[in-house]
């Protein structure tokens, strides 16, 4: 069972001048529940190399037991350093695709050519996708065979209106999340801020927020399974 998980190569908080990047628990918790299924795990990001962490996610308050086991995980930590470039994987390589959030997807992912031609390819094979939090930003152009969105007509979620409103960033990020998957065509679902909520539609996995980060690997496990 080999699982590609794609990261975030953004760090700039649109024109804020804070950083940002990926979520720490939004990787951890799913490199945790793949490696413990015995999962054979590759990362990747856009630009390869070590991906920007948001330092929000590395704060006392935002530690849970996943990212104390990663920052205790010398291998793991290892991995992360050294992403392979996205360019350089292919779909065929891998059972399924899991892209873990923070707020750099938002950026970097949501019209990377790269990233919706190999979500396309897992799409048309019929392989297992996941995207959590933010992450989903990556399925927003990706498009079907016969050229219709991806999401339309699917159950989906993702960080909610209410929940980027909660971190203030409402006016900073390229879009709202919540707003584009439902102009896409998306049945958006979702529950409570910062409540776990995971859909599954077909071979589509998509979470709402970081408590969401493990269910939804739990999902993709399932489908693979």
């Amino acid at each position: 069972m080999k699982i590609l998980m794609v990261l975030t190569s953004h760090d700039r908080l649109g024109d804020t001048g804070n950083p940002t990047g990926f979520w720490l628990e939004e990787f951890a918790a799913p490199y945790y529940v793949f490696a413990d299924a015995g999962a054979e795990i590759t990362l990747a990001s856009p630009a390869g190399g070590q991906p920007p962490l948001d330092p929000k996610s590395d704060e006392p308050d935002a530690q849970t037991e996943a990212t104390k086991r990663f920052q205790a995980d010398e291998a793991a930590e290892a991995l992360l350093a050294n992403t392979v470039k996205l360019a350089d994987v292919s779909a065929e390589d891998f059972d399924a695709v899991f892209y873990p959030g923070g707020h750099g997807p938002m950026w970097d992912l949501p019209d990377n050519e790269t990233s919706i031609a190999l979500i396309e390819k897992f799409l048309a094979a019929g392989k297992p996708i996941g995207a959590v939090c933010h992450a989903p930003a990556a399925l927003v152009n990706v498009r079907t065979q016969d050229g219709a969105s991806f999401v339309a007509g699917k159950r989906v979620t993702g960080f909610s209106n209410s929940e980027e409103a909660g971190v203030g960033l409402t006016d900073v990020v390229p879009f709202l999340l919540q707003d584009r998957l439902i102009e896409r065509g998306g049945g958006y679902g979702r529950a409570e801020d910062w409540a776990p909520h995971v859909e599954v539609d077909g071979r589509l996995v998509t979470g709402q927020n970081p408590a969401s980060s493990a269910p939804a690997a739990q999902e993709l496990l399932a489908l693979l399974r």
